[in-house]
């Protein structure tokens, strides 16, 4: 039958083998934790932010939680008596900002699981804010006459029979260089023009005329209209989260057709996602219905946006280059390639000589600058740039900067174009700056403390699991080293022989044989070699009630005390 002891013992072996289990287990989890986390953390993200309608990204996604500021700069061009005297350059005075608040919504939606994409329309709301403009609706400016402008640039290359006709009309309605009119009629009431009810009532110049609206106005229809920028159909990221917000078609194609090659494709983004996983060096790209085309940005540095760190992208000399700086731009040149620093949306703009830069022609080539008076670029007011957190690649901050540009230049045939300078000329300019709210930005800072709490949680169930487990081999070592020590000084003679305690079977053995010893040494010792007698004299031997004899040695003692 085992004893107690034999029972304490399994007790305790099982319980280490149980530690050393768990510890192994624990050890392992966390060996996994640590190689799978970043795996785990994309999957939970992928949930969260995959565009759907349960999704967390969705409402932001379909109508944006802040209001958004657009700001308006016009040029009065206070000069344009002069304009046909070739040693006079136009001279321009900027006036505004004239802000308005922009409430974006998208309509139209439409799933397409199959390709993991959605369709839309975009749908936005303007408001006037007159306490934050620089100036009323009513203000009057001087501005070149872009509809006369765009008539004459329309038939340039037309026979001269049927450019002549234009020519006519022009004459006919007192067409001038420039116009008086209001900010409001500029800009999102526009205003009637003969020439444009002239092209839509005559037929006779067929489908090369394209007349889109029956009033001019840099903004008009654009307020409440789901049309003008078109149909987008962008990828929902469903099935692979760094294709989200990335356009697959814009108005059901996948090549918008105003660009050659490559320059025509329909790519970057729709503006409201960046790709993931960012590192500096990268590019990313902004689809611009309004252009037609990609804006390539680039990366310039990295900020520190509501305590968020934000790789920031600007639109460098290369976003605005025709193919003179970066030869895979001159498909970008749209058949009149010109000196870095613009982009011809002429095709874009139902033939219209509009040409696109930043404002103030800020990165673009001297040459514009020197055709004006009263421009002057800088940095800080005119840049282009996106900040974009890397890892979500959710932008935290965009200044969304253009400035329209129309070419006047001489046209054969045309009276009101003839003997006059070619100029590149500035007429508006637009900025519209978001930056995110402190709130978004409080949970997008979740985010890396989540990714680092798992890390430090696998290092932590690796450290403890390793402890664990080597917790019962050190246990013994550390009992073996406590028992080597103990029996050096307990060691003990049997038989002319060194025993250990270790090599008794039981206490009990060991307790007997303590006895036995000391019984031995007491009966077994000699007189003779007694220390307390001395050489040659007998112990006194004393009679006990038995008869027995007995030796003592304090006989002896008392024999050397009376000595």
């Amino acid at each position: 039958m085992p004893t107690q002891n034999s029972a304490m013992w399994g007790q305790k072996s099982n319980r280490k083998l149980i530690i050393g289990i768990f510890g192994f287990c624990l050890g392992l989890f966390g060996i996994l934790c640590g190689m799978f986390w970043v795996d785990l953390f994309d999957w939970i993200m992928h949930k969260e932010m995959a565009l759907a309608p349960d999704t967390r990204v969705y409402d932001n996604w379909k109508s944006p939680p802040m209001d958004l500021s657009l700001d308006i700069y016009l040029y009065n061009w206070t000069n344009p008596e002069e304009f046909g005297n070739l040693s006079t350059k136009p001279i321009l005075e900027q006036v505004g900002p004239y802000r308005f608040i922009e409430r974006p919504d998208k309509v139209d939606i439409h799933w397409h699981p199959e390709n993991a994409s959605v369709s839309y329309r975009r749908r936005s709301l303007f408001y006037f804010d007159a306490e934050a403009s620089n100036g009323s609706l009513d203000d009057e400016i001087t501005t070149l006459n872009a509809v006369a402008l765009s008539a004459a640039a329309t038939a340039k290359y037309w026979p001269p029979v049927k450019r002549s006709l234009v020519d006519v009309g022009l004459k006919m309605y007192g067409a001038e260089m420039s116009v008086q009119k209001s900010i409001d009629e500029l800009l999102f009431t526009g205003y009637n023009d003969a020439m444009i009810d002239v092209a839509m009532a005559m037929p006779i110049f067929g489908d090369e005329v394209k007349v889109p609206f029956d009033k001019f106005g840099w903004f008009y229809t654009r307020n409440g209209s789901a049309d003008l920028t078109g149909v987008f159909n962008v990828f929902t990221g469903a099935d692979h989260l760094t294709k989200l917000g990335q356009m697959h078609s814009w108005n059901y194609q996948e090549n918008t057709g105003f660009f050659d090659s490559y320059c025509g494709m329909t790519n970057g983004s729709a503006g409201e996602f960046q790709p993931q996983h960012l590192k500096p060096g990268d590019s990313v790209g902004l689809f611009t219905p309004d252009m037609c085309r990609t804006i390539p940005l680039d990366y310039v540095e990295t900020l520190d946006i509501e305590g968020l760190e934000g790789y920031k992208f600007s639109g460098g000399a290369r976003s605005v280059d025709n193919g003179t700086q970066y030869p895979e731009n001159l498909c970008f040149c749209g058949g009149q390639c010109v000196p870095s620093g613009v982009m011809n949306i002429s095709s874009c703009r139902f033939g219209s000589p509009v040409f696109m830069s930043y404002p103030h022609f800020f990165n673009g080539d001297p040459y514009y600058l020197d055709q004006v008076e009263g421009l002057s670029p800088n940095q800080k007011d005119h840049e282009f740039y996106m900040v974009v957190q890397p890892s979500t690649g959710i932008p935290l901050e965009v200044a969304a900067r253009f400035q329209v540009n129309m070419l006047v230049e001489p046209i054969q045939g045309i009276s009101l174009y003839t003997g006059i300078p070619k100029v590149f000329f500035p007429l508006v300019w637009f900025e519209q700056k978001v930056r995110i709210t402190p709130d978004m930005a409080d949970q997008l800072k979740v985010l890396p403390i989540v990714m680092l709490s798992g890390h430090i949680f696998a290092g932590i169930c690796l450290i403890v699991g390793i402890t664990l487990l080597c917790w019962t081999p050190v246990q013994i070592l550390l009992a073996s080293c406590r028992n080597r020590r103990y029996d050096l000084k307990t060691k003990t003679k049997t038989n002319g022989q060194y025993k250990s305690r270790s090599q008794f079977s039981s206490a009990e053995e060991l307790k007997s044989k303590a006895s036995t010893l000391v019984c031995e040494k007491s009966v077994k010792g000699s007189p003779d070699s007694s220390p307390l007698l001395e050489k040659g004299r007998k112990p006194t031997i004393i009679k006990s009630q038995t008869g027995e004899s007995v030796a003592t040695a304090s006989t002896a003692i008392s024999d050397n005390k009376q000595d």
